[in-house]
């Protein structure tokens, strides 16, 4: 393994100088101590560090611009509760640590995590434009992304649900209830996750043997355009269900409808995607798509150590379940018979 000796003989200086860079002594230059890590990084010394610090730390890395996470309602609280309920039993200390973009774009993901003695991570939250999303593909510190896949690299896995099997058990379960005017909304598809959704729907439509169109799929970065530019065209041409890449897009779906003059669910039949605290209390409380956010956290961290003990795990996805509430009905024939 590198040695911080072969690092000082790479650099030109002493080993001294590198065990201070590395140790953050105040007199060691921010740029000298920068050049070591970047160096330490390069000849691979992160191993090395993970198997001597006697403090098991691991983080959970927050894309704060696309992720809530503070609060018992937002949406990753409690994934990251479920990664800490198995993490520090095991004997990791684990901190939450939210970045930006600036962040990732001043400090390789290697060398952030060096710097600051972290063993992996679990990242929540990454775009596909995030600086960091790059790095993953070729780093040697362990990450397990959530919701976002990167080819090729053994230190780098994905954790999800089955969003194939989401979509399936959201067609069929419309496709039961008479329905075959099927539209879908859905947010930007600058993220892999919603990428994966929408082509999920688009294969389970074919499944059942339903056509897809540009009148049946509207896509965009603002939950307000998504709900005032697509859904009045769906209604118009003669949906009689809605499916939506999140639940926040299907809470605002169903407001729409109704300031509209339509009934849910016996003028459109509308389902979320992830199942929110929020959902069971809306009127009509949402049908949707469960993703068990704990069980995710939890399965996180066990990817984590898999990663952490040389084991290249590549995806882990958990399965879908549907859960029936009353924004969807059987279809009333005599108010919707436009079909494509």
């Amino acid at each position: 393994m590198t040695t911080i000796q072969d690092i000082a003989d790479k650099m030109g200086i002493s080993k001294s100088t590198v065990s201070k860079a590395l140790n953050d002594a105040p007199d060691i230059s921010e740029n000298l101590r920068k050049q070591v890590l970047e160096t330490a990084v390069a000849l691979d010394y992160t191993k090395l560090r993970r198997y001597k610090n006697t403090v098991k730390k691991i983080c959970v890395l927050v894309e704060k611009e696309n992720i809530e996470y503070e609060e018992p309602n937002h949406f990753a609280y409690d994934i990251i509760m479920g990664f800490r309920q198995s993490a520090e039993p095991a004997g990791f200390e684990v901190e939450i640590v939210p970045v930006n973009s600036v962040l990732q774009i001043n400090t390789q993901y290697d060398v952030f995590m060096l710097e600051h003695g972290y063993a992996g991570s679990f990242a929540l939250g990454f775009s596909l434009n995030a600086p960091w999303l790059k790095d993953f593909k070729n780093s040697r510190t362990p990450a397990v992304l959530f919701d976002n896949y990167v080819i090729g690299n053994p230190a780098a896995a994905y954790v999800g649900i089955d969003n194939d099997e989401g979509m399936e058990l959201a067609l069929t379960h419309l496709t039961n209830l008479g329905h075959r005017n099927i539209a879908y909304l859905s947010g930007s598809l600058g993220s892999y996750v919603l990428q994966m959704r929408h082509a999920s729907f688009l294969r389970a439509m074919h499944r059942h043997g339903l056509r897809t169109a540009f009148a049946n799929t509207g896509c965009s970065y603002h939950i307000f355009e998504c709900t005032e530019k697509y859904l009045p065209k769906f209604l118009e041409a003669g949906m009689t269900a809605v499916i939506c890449s999140h639940d926040n897009i299907a809470l605002a779906a169903i407001i729409k409808c109704q300031q509209l003059g339509y009934k849910v669910p016996e003028d459109i039949s509308i389902i979320g995607f992830d199942d929110l605290p929020a959902s069971a209390y809306t009127s009509p409380p949402l049908t949707t798509v469960k993703q068990d956010r704990v069980e995710l956290g939890k399965s996180g961290f066990f990817a984590l150590s898999s990663l952490l003990n040389d084991i290249p795990i590549s995806t882990f996805l958990l399965h879908a379940k549907l859960i029936k509430r009353k924004s969807t009905a059987n279809i009333c024939l005599n108010k919707r018979s436009n079909i494509l």
